[in-house]
């Protein structure tokens, strides 16, 4: 029986855009017996967050040629099951796709879109001079107090998203007042998907909702003189993904029967900053729980856990974990780059690593710190095909 599991990136790992790449298909060959089930298992772990869980596993059956469950999937919203404490809060949600279907599958009870706030209140919406309203209104407003706002992913039209976000950030969520900039603190913000950018079939990466986040914290910034708060941050690299993707793997082995424990884990991707940096993290986090029992390394590791508004505290979020997935059976988390995505192999690097810090442009988000450690990957192939190659060698494992 297989003691890893493997947690495969989306974009520039399986696929560019809609199209598979080639290696793909090689590596799902290994993987998979002739009756279609896994050798191993494997977990699907992704930054989208436009669709539900089941929509992405049947695009990957589909793409992939082999029956994927969406218990075999996370979006960078998944997470957000273990958030209990707001789902019977009134939650404003952003992004694109069937936000409120989405919303209410992860466990919100009470949700409202920005869609459903323009109708209500159509004289904040003024960016497009085509859509502003012909006539004086007298708007019917019926909608509940917010009391959270989460982001799901880059909108469609950000200029409406920017402006209403931040509306209901300085009235505090009721919008039939006006802003008040001494409003502190704001209300609960929860984000998933941090991507500043990602690989499609342009040539050049394209933006993702971590660009959104930029112009979030930039104009609140700029508006109220604070810094933009989260109550959390999902989405890779943050550990909360990483451990729901490790709890998912060890269902899978639960359900087949593997009796060992899953061990070690690898995470394959294309972006260093995000893929890389999370496993690293993770891999960081599961060392530390080992270490536990000898304080001196834990304050040694401590040290770089990025920042406390990010990442919960310790205790937290084995609280948090230990109520909704119980604790992690994996000792490791191994990162492998593959150069078919975001990353370029031949993009300059500076060999002295200080000269590399100075020249590295950080991509990751504002809450997460740079440390070079983080984003060095454990191996880099050139594609998913041989990384799984190099994995099964690495452990050893011959398919039965």
């Amino acid at each position: 029986f297989p003691r890893f599991g493997l947690l495969f990136d989306i974009d520039g790992v399986l696929v560019r855009g809609r199209m598979p790449i080639p290696a793909a298909t090689k590596a799902f060959e290994k993987l998979v017996d002739s009756q279609g089930q896994f050798v191993v298992p494997v977990v699907f772990v992704t930054n989208a967050g436009n669709c539900l869980r089941q929509t992405k596993a049947d695009q990957l059956s589909h793409i992939l040629g082999v029956p994927i469950t969406q218990d075999q999937v996370i979006m960078s919203h998944s997470p957000l099951r273990m958030f209990k404490k707001f789902h019977d809060k009134c939650v404003l949600v952003s992004g694109q796709g069937p936000v409120l279907e989405i919303a209410k599958n992860v466990g919100f009870k009470n949700v409202i879109s920005i869609d459903m706030l323009r109708e209500s209140y159509p004289l904040l919406d003024m960016v497009d001079h085509n859509r502003r309203p012909k006539l004086p209104s007298n708007p019917v407003v019926n909608l509940p107090k917010i009391e959270a706002v989460v982001l799901f992913g880059e909108p469609i039209r950000w200029e409406t998203n920017l402006q209403l976000i931040i509306d209901v950030l300085l009235t505090n969520g009721n919008l039939s007042s006006s802003h008040q900039t001494q409003n502190t603190p704001h209300l609960s913000l929860l984000a998933c998907n941090m991507d500043l950018m990602w690989m499609a079939e342009a040539h050049s990466p394209r933006f993702g909702h971590g660009t959104f986040l930029v112009c979030l914290e930039n104009i609140y910034k700029k508006v109220t003189g604070k810094d933009l708060k989260y109550e959390a941050l999902m989405g890779k690299p943050s550990e909360l993904t990483y451990h729901f993707a490790e709890y998912l793997i060890r269902s899978q082995a639960m359900q087949r029967q593997w009796e060992l424990p899953i061990t070690s884990l690898y995470a394959i991707g294309d972006n260093l900053m995000t893929d890389i940096y999370g496993a690293n993290l993770y891999n960081r986090y599961l060392e530390e729980r080992v270490a536990r029992k000898n304080p001196k390394a834990v304050a040694k590791m401590a040290a770089a856990t990025g920042s406390s508004a990010a990442v919960p505290g310790e205790e937290e979020i084995d609280s948090l974990w230990e109520s909704e997935l119980a604790l992690p059976s994996a000792t490791s988390c191994k990162s492998v780059l593959v150069c078919t995505g975001v990353y370029n192999p031949n993009a300059e690097v500076p060999s002295d690593a200080n000269q590399c810090i100075k020249e590295t442009v950080f991509h990751g988000h504002r809450d997460f710190i740079f440390d070079p450690a983080l984003v060095e990957p454990g191996h880099i192939v050139q594609d998913v095909a041989g990384a799984v190659d190099l994995i099964f060698e690495q452990e050893k494992f011959v398919p039965q």
